[in-house]
């Protein structure tokens, strides 16, 4: 079935949500190394897409 959609009643807001790289390392306990890594690969600002896939995390292993 298809649907008609009036342009003017889209919403304008994006999907992606764009993240401080300081900020993302922050709530994800990253090292400072780690934080430095991802600022020169993608700057001061990156999508939560971007940095989850890119972010290094030491494995926590439970025994």
């Amino acid at each position: 079935m298809v649907e008609r959609v009036e342009a003017e009643k889209l919403s304008k807001q994006t999907a992606t949500k764009v993240w401080s790289v300081r900020e993302f390392c922050r709530r994800q306990h990253l090292c400072e190394e780690e934080e430095r890594r991802l600022t020169r690969l993608f700057g001061g600002f990156a999508t939560s897409s971007e940095l989850l896939h890119n972010a290094k995390r030491a494995p926590r292993w439970r025994y």
